[in-house]
């Protein structure tokens, strides 16, 4: 049963979740208007670029999962890539081992977010585009409400010059209203002249005096967004769907095949179920390092004869110990689906919280530094250079039903290295348990970090090596469980802001029933 305050939101016709309420709310308008889900999934993720900056927004990247009613969902990777200037040498000779991730404009690939709209809206836009960005327009240019996370995160603003729609009044605090008006002009100016007015604008103009040869104009004109093929997997009963490398989402495809192979507790409370849940997690990412790149085949690292092996040598009284090697965050998700039961599952991100605290003039729009997720390694597959698209920690979800491929859920986290693990216990909450939403993203989680606790992009750094670190409204039963069972544990807060800000949206044919994540604090679900 739903316990208050995380009640379910059921809603006949459509819904959207978003970490903030004027962005849900802002979504459903658009359906309320006669908009698409895609029409609400941009309006949402726009004002999202404007009231989140701290987690997202223009100069980031985005992903997107859309479902139209029948077959397979199609994949948009509006990710990023490295300007033509890219040069690895020249970083390892200025001492680099690995990317560098805040102050440096060579952890800033192009940013994707707004070709992603663009291309989404073209796609599956019902409404003018104008439309479809006017909310955000006039909260950049009228103001809103800082949230509880906004006020906090601008503590690491301090002399930044370019920071002033956050710094120039003085500390900001819940509620502190905020105007962005180099933002407001953008939005507009987008509306108005579609792609070149950002990419080749005033953003662009700005991004190439900042890059200083790091990117060339071919970079900005050339149109960032693809539709690329989505992967998929069988698990529990129904088809789970995601991005393709360069994203990471092949984990949370592959743990879920794993996991539902295994004989997962009906109680989840269970120490039990977080252990099978834990090692299935780390049977299918030990590797991630060495195989995720943008040209990886993500249809073989799904092979269940890669994955079968490491399901079988899963020990349910013991935790595995993995080869040494083989062969908190920025980020919002959101999902909106619409009255024709069209799905979308959106994420965007500027990878680390503010990302590389670089900002583009005028604008004041922030860069993400997505670049982290280059390796200096020479010769890897994911090494720095010009044109390549790092690897992605963004990882969306659509989940289907195998008798017609008719819409089951749209889902997904933020979360940085952990997504497909929360996405894994959501999954196996919702599927396997039954779970109602609200109790599925409520409930305590688990998530793997570095040996030493690492910061949220550095999971796999020491392969399967890793510490289980237990949410506080985890059940108690879980810490002499798992820690019986080999494994080296970690106690934190309740609805602690690092393990993750999850949203789902299940459709019920003649409803939906959507929860969005309490510890995101300003989000909601909405519904009409």
């Amino acid at each position: 049963m739903d316990l208050a305050p995380f009640a379910t939101t059921l809603a006949p016709n459509g819904a959207v979740c978003a970490v903030d309420r004027l962005a849900s709310e802002a979504g459903v308008a658009l359906l309320r208007a006669g908009g698409s889900a895609a029409d609400a999934a941009i309006a949402a993720s726009a004002v999202l670029a404007v009231t989140t900056q701290h987690m997202c927004g223009m100069g980031g990247d985005l992903f997107a999962l859309v479902h139209d009613g029948a077959g397979a969902p199609t994949a948009l990777n509006a990710s990023g890539r490295a300007g033509a200037g890219a040069d690895p040498e020249r970083l390892r000779a200025d001492g680099h081992r690995v990317m560098p991730r805040r102050g440096d404009i060579r952890a800033v690939p192009v940013p994707g977010c707004v070709d992603g709209w663009l291309t989404l809206h073209a796609r599956y836009g019902r409404l003018p585009l104008s439309d479809v960005l006017d909310p955000a327009r006039a909260y950049a240019a009228d103001g809103f409400p800082a949230s509880q996370t906004l006020a906090w995160s601008c503590l690491l603003l301090e002399g930044l010059a370019d920071a002033a729609d956050y710094t120039a009044n003085g500390p900001v605090s819940v509620g502190t209203m905020i105007k962005r008006p180099g933002v407001a002009r953008t939005l507009e100016a987008i509306a108005n002249g579609g792609r070149a007015a950002f990419y080749e604008g005033e953003f662009g103009e700005g991004l190439l005096a900042l890059g200083n040869g790091e990117y060339s104009r071919d970079d900005l004109t050339r149109p960032v967004a693809d539709w690329v093929e989505p992967l998929q997997i069988e698990a529990w009963g129904h088809r789970v769907w995601t991005i393709p490398p360069n994203s990471q989402g092949y984990l949370t495809l592959a743990g879920a095949w794993i996991a539902a192979g295994l004989p997962l507790p009906a109680d989840t409370e269970d120490p039990q179920w977080a252990h099978l849940t834990v090692e299935a997690a780390r049977q299918a990412g030990f590797d991630r390092n060495a195989v995720l790149h943008e040209g990886a085949d993500g249809a073989a690292l799904l092979d269940p004869r890669r994955l079968a092996p490491r399901r079988d040598a899963i020990d349910p009284e013991r935790a595995a110990t993995l080869a040494a090697n083989v062969d908190g965050g920025g980020t919002i998700y959101l999902c909106a689906v619409d009255a024709d039961r069209m799905g979308v599952s959106l994420i965007q991100s500027n990878a680390a919280g503010w990302g590389s605290l670089m900002i583009v003039p005028g604008v004041r729009i922030f860069l993400q530094n997505r670049g982290l997720g280059f390796s200096l390694e020479p010769g890897h597959p994911a090494e720095y250079g010009p044109g390549k698209r790092p690897p992605h920690t963004l990882s969306p979800a659509v989940v289907t039903r195998t008798r017609d491929d008719a819409l089951e859920m749209t889902i997904g986290t933020m979360g940085g290295d952990s997504q497909p693990q929360i996405l894994l216990q959501l999954l196996a909450r919702l599927l396997h348990n039954e779970q109602t939403p609200a109790d599925a993203i409520g409930a305590g989680r688990w998530v793997l970090t570095g040996p030493e606790g690492g910061a949220g992009f550095d999971t796999w750094d020491a392969n399967g090596h890793v510490r289980v670190a237990l949410e506080g409204n985890a059940p108690a039963s879980w810490d002499d469980g798992l820690r019986a069972r080999g494994h080296d544990t970690v106690r934190t807060d309740a609805f602690n802001h690092g393990f993750g800000h999850a949203h789902v949206i299940v459709n019920r044919d003649d409803h939906l029933a959507a929860a969005s994540d309490p510890r995101a604090l300003a989000g909601g679900a909405a519904g009409y």
